[in-house]
């Protein structure tokens, strides 16, 4: 495997930045640690081929893209569209999936490196803190979408998901649900709506489901295993709450293989509003999200940023909105 710039500051004992200004003959660096640091770079035959744009005043026009799975139809039409503005602007992009796996975080973060990306934008799922710090601390230009990273000086954009989850559970109460199960994975987006979903219950005096466990994988598949468990408990909701489309789908699934219908015996609703939810049978309630407008915003951000344009950080957070279809209705009363 080959070193990489985190190995050579780890074994010298730098920074990133150091390691990057002694390849680039930059700043203040002392002679011992210059020393120190090309002897590390030699020991670990470490190829400094592609350093940082923003530091050697090239560009390539190219933006990176990590997100956790371009087989969900969330990431994909993010990807289509922060894809198309880039166009708009000049600029082609680089999609690497990490598939959840930090090791391919970092492996993709090295790459977009090593491929000369002037910018890294960095979706939701992407939970490596100590990788993200490394780029703001070599100045790297890096912005964040459908997530945020409060502690961080970084450009995001993303939605208020603790409201889409207040809101979609919110529904679920006014149509006389109580017994409310959800789905989700164990994401900071997640987490978020998840946090909602609580804060609803705990104004009503109401108890999550004590089935809950978090899924695995974001599919439709451990949506389906999930509710499952959920639907075999000894009392089973008669809603559920998934914190994705590709999850609600899933539910569906469960539902009808257990002979319920939906959403006569089971309403389900999910998140993000997808092709995906006008497609289910019955066509999904779903929490939408701008998934155009993010694309669009984060990309404005990350150009200007690479072109210097503003010297502050900007976080925008747009607003989620309940969209009902189908796959919800009123409790019904019991016989």
């Amino acid at each position: 495997m080959k070193a990489t710039i985190y190995d050579v500051a780890k074994m010298a004992g730098v920074s990133i930045a150091t390691v990057s200004k002694v390849i680039n003959n930059t700043g203040r660096i002392s002679e011992k640690t210059r020393k120190k640091v090309l002897k590390v770079i030699e020991q670990l035959n470490y190829q400094p081929n592609v350093m940082a744009t923003a530091l050697t005043g090239k560009y390539t026009h190219t933006i990176g893209l990590v997100i956790p799975d371009l087989a969900n139809p969330f990431f994909a039409e993010l990807a289509r569209s922060i894809e198309d503005r880039g166009h708009e602007l000049g600029y082609s992009l680089v999609i690497c999936s990490t598939d959840y796996l930090p090791e391919k975080e970092a492996k993709y973060l090295e790459l977009l490196r090593r491929k000369s990306v002037d910018g890294i934008i960095l979706a939701s799922g992407f939970e490596k803190m100590k990788l993200v710090e490394q780029l703001i601390e070599e100045r790297f230009p890096v912005s964040i979408v459908a997530r945020d990273f409060p502690s961080f000086a970084v450009n995001a954009v993303s939605i208020d998901d603790f409201l889409g989850g207040y809101e979609a559970t919110s529904y679920l109460v006014k149509l006389g649900h109580t017994n409310i199960g959800i789905i989700a994975r164990d994401v900071w987006s997640n987490r978020e709506r998840m946090r909602g979903y609580l804060k609803v219950l705990e104004e009503h005096q109401l108890q999550p489901h004590p089935s809950f466990q978090f899924v695995q994988e974001s599919n439709v598949e451990w949506g389906r295993r999930v509710a499952n468990l959920l639907l075999d408990s000894p009392q089973p909701p008669s809603a559920i709450f998934a914190c994705n489309d590709l999850l609600a789908a899933g539910a569906i699934q469960a539902a009808k293989e257990h002979g319920l219908t939906v959403p006569g015996d089971l309403s389900v609703i999910g998140f993000d509003n997808t092709i995906l939810a006008t497609i289910t049978d019955p066509p999904l309630t779903t929490v939408s999200q701008p998934i155009q407008s993010m694309g669009r915003e984060v990309i404005d951000l990350m150009v200007s940023e690479i072109k210097n344009e503003k010297g502050h950080k900007s976080r925008i957070v747009l607003l989620p909105e309940l969209v009902v279809r189908d796959s919800t209705a009123p409790l019904k009363p019991k016989k």
